[in-house]
């Protein structure tokens, strides 16, 4: 009889952040370009709209993003809890580059007219079987996420003890609960900005952002 072998998609996103200054992201990144697998830069551009559901960002348990991530749109949802350090399972569907815009317009025709905007650039690194992201916010601040991605019902808290381990080890502190919604929110008053569809032109991003 032949074997036949199911694969499952890991779709459960393991990760930790933290705050960076810019003499520690200076150093991390010299230290993965040495000593990592450099897999990527990213130019991304989000649309948050959980922050105005009820609940806003302390409560979400569900996560509902438009992004944009050198050139290609995404619809993304992450389903559970957040706070810094978490395990969420993740939906995503990439679109034609150029469909951005008509992106938002479906959502707002779904009842997601209003969310916060963001812009992040990013180098991606493998390290020791975990991705590090070092992000940039522009014109304010550094952070990093380290990620690893699992099935479902996979241990997740074994994960976050390795990555915890593997953060120490670099000298690297992770943010508690309270540290992750303080930046949050630090970031919403002092660099985010708030995209409405019903304000917006119907062309917005490839007007501001050549999109």
């Amino acid at each position: 009889m032949q074997a036949i072998i199911v694969c499952m998609e890991k779709n459960i996103e393991v990760e930790l952040r933290g705050l960076l200054s810019s003499e520690e992201y200076n150093r991390l990144k010299s230290f993965f370009d040495e000593n990592a697998t450099k897999k990527e830069e990213k130019d991304r551009i989000l649309i948050d709209y959980s922050t105005f559901l009820p609940g806003g960002v302390e409560e979400r348990k569900k996560d509902i993003r438009l992004r944009v991530t050198n050139g290609v749109p995404e619809i993304v949802v992450k389903i559970g809890e957040w706070g810094g350090s978490e395990s969420r399972k993740e939906l995503s569907v990439k679109t034609a580059p150029g469909t951005f815009d008509i992106l938002t317009e479906i959502f707002s025709a779904l009842g997601y007219e209003k969310g916060v905007l963001a812009v992040r650039k990013s180098h991606v690194y493998d390290y020791k079987d975990t991705e590090f992201a070092l992000v940039e916010v522009p014109g304010h601040s550094y952070y990093f996420e380290a990620e690893k991605m699992a099935h479902e019902g996979e241990n997740a808290d074994e994960l976050v003890a390795e990555m915890n381990a593997l953060c120490t080890e670099l000298g690297l502190t992770v943010f508690s609960k309270e540290e992750f919604f303080a930046y949050i929110q630090k970031l919403n008053r002092e660099a985010n900005g708030v995209f409405n569809a019903t304000e917006a032109s119907p062309n917005f991003f490839k007007e501001n952002y050549g999109l």
